[in-house]
């Protein structure tokens, strides 16, 4: 299975985002998944990937060509695929996964993720979108989530395929690999 990830540059303040991250890596790579995710080398892209790899799972990096000038890219990938730009690199990813997951991230990681969502509920995207919902990141999207059910401007049918995980052992019940 690919599972594409989408996650931050960045590291973070929370020291359990490194420690998480990088058994989430070790989990895809032990079981024969491959990564794909955004090829930077840096922050928490960097150590999901490195353990990917350490673990001896194939890693696909998708990064556009204006990351690769700065010096971005993560060497020693299976394979890097430079896109001319952010938009190219999303359609990219979708189109290399079969499951998909938002770690704890920024703007990109939630403009990245989102794109996901919608694609899976107007039924264009047969795969999960799962919110790793580490220490409650992700509570005030699923507020949002149920507010939009609520009034009445999305429903539970819209939103199926859509799930939030707490931890690794939920990731892997909602793959079928509990």
């Amino acid at each position: 299975m690919n599972v594409t990830v989408y996650l931050g540059a960045n590291y973070g303040t929370d020291p359990a985002l490194q420690t998480t991250v990088a058994e989430l890596g070790q989990w895809i790579g032990k079981n024969g998944h491959t990564l794909v995710y955004g090829g930077s080398a840096s922050g928490l892209m960097g150590v999901l990937a490195r353990s990917v790899m350490a673990a001896g799972g194939p890693v696909i990096g998708v990064e556009p060509q204006f990351f690769i000038d700065e010096g971005y890219e993560l060497d020693g990938l299976t394979q890097l695929i430079v896109t001319q730009d952010m938009t190219e690199r999303k359609a990219k990813m979708i189109e290399l996964g079969d499951a998909f997951i938002a770690f704890p991230g920024g703007t990109g990681t939630l403009e990245e993720i989102t794109e996901v969502m919608s694609k899976v509920s107007l039924k264009h995207l047969d795969a999960p979108c799962i919110l790793y919902n580490l220490n409650n990141y992700y509570d005030s999207l699923k507020a949002l989530l149920d507010h939009m059910i609520e009034t009445g401007l999305s429903t539970p049918a819209r939103q199926e395929g859509i799930y939030f995980a707490a931890d690794l052992a939920e990731i892997k019940q909602i793959l079928g690999e509990a």
